[in-house]
């Protein structure tokens, strides 16, 4: 695939409790491909190990990529693979970056970040070029990767706020007069991010999710007619579009396969989709023209895809 490369483990470093930084580099010393704060890579260690981390460095240094990993004991294994088994000059195939955490342009921004989702805005907090404050909460203060640095760097503009000192963030005072002009960015574990979308105006927060929104809507068959090829496939209540599009024969490009990533994003030219995934605005929702396949489902009975 033109987007994949194999990189250089340069540096392998305890950044917190329970987080390693990883520096990566091109085996050759050259120029890595371009990306913007919010950029995610997905990294290969195994062909069937397929995990999505944020890029925390400097866009400038095209040199590295750095990003941070937390362990996760009861995950799927890819955070015990690089905690474990990966080190410096070990190499790794990485894909992308991608970007589905833009920063946009605003008056003012409220970033706010819980745990490891302090990864995509590190680099977000030297770009913005309007004011900015940052709320970043953890467990502990031991446990908050760049905090120290983001202190020394940054003043009181950073508010950490470990929770076994503080307690929970107080985001009814921080969100109880919704301002049109201050974008809020939020990352971090499910429950933060929902507390944050119930408190929020969705025309002015942007959120990233590490994990999947729970899929609690019903599940039934449908008909997708495949525009290029001219096929058409059933997809049964128990399986995904992708996964039968998979049986079938046909290579998509696919990573998560949980809807937070957007490697599977799919042209709609007719039908209406079930939205499932974690990264569509409402206002993509409504517009229709794109679906994550590895998790949304149809409306209607029948889907016509640019496939």
């Amino acid at each position: 695939m033109a987007d994949e490369l194999d990189v250089l483990v340069a540096r392998k470093e305890i950044i917190a409790d329970g987080v390693v930084g990883l520096t990566l580099r091109h085996p050759d010393g050259g120029p890595l491909p371009e990306w913007e704060p919010g950029a995610h890579v997905d990294l290969v260690p195994q062909p069937d190990l397929v995990r999505q981390y944020s890029l925390c460095g400097d866009p400038a240094r095209r040199v590295e990529y750095r990003v941070a990993v937390l362990l996760e004991p009861g995950g799927r294994g890819g955070s015990r693979y690089v905690h474990e088994r990966l080190g410096a000059g070990d190499r790794v195939r990485i894909r992308g970056p991608r970007n589905n955490f833009r920063l946009v342009p605003a008056k003012r921004y409220l970033f706010i970040a819980g745990g490891i989702g302090i990864t995509p805005i590190v680099p977000m907090l030297a770009a913005a070029s309007a004011e900015w404050r940052l709320i970043y909460g953890g467990r502990t203060r031991a446990s908050m990767a760049f905090a120290g640095e983001l202190c020394r760097r940054y003043g009181d503009r950073v508010s950490i706020r470990p929770q076994d000192e503080t307690g929970l963030l107080p985001l009814d005072s921080l969100l109880a007069e919704p301002d049109p002009d201050t974008a809020v960015y939020c990352c971090g574990p499910e429950p933060l991010l929902a507390a944050v979308e119930e408190r929020c105006p969705p025309e002015t927060l942007h959120v990233e999710r590490f994990t999947p929104r729970p899929d609690t809507g019903e599940r039934a068959a449908f008909e997708v007619e495949l525009a290029q090829s001219g096929r058409t496939v059933l997809v049964p209540e128990d399986r995904s579009i992708l996964e039968v599009l998979e049986e079938a024969g046909l290579s998509v490009l696919s990573s998560c396969r949980e809807g937070t990533c957007g490697t599977c994003e799919t042209g709609v030219l007719a039908g209406t989709p079930d939205h499932r995934d974690s990264l569509l605005t409402p206002a993509e929702r409504e517009t229709g023209d794109v679906m994550m396949i590895c998790v949304s489902r149809a409306r209607g009975g029948r889907l016509v895809l640019d496939l």
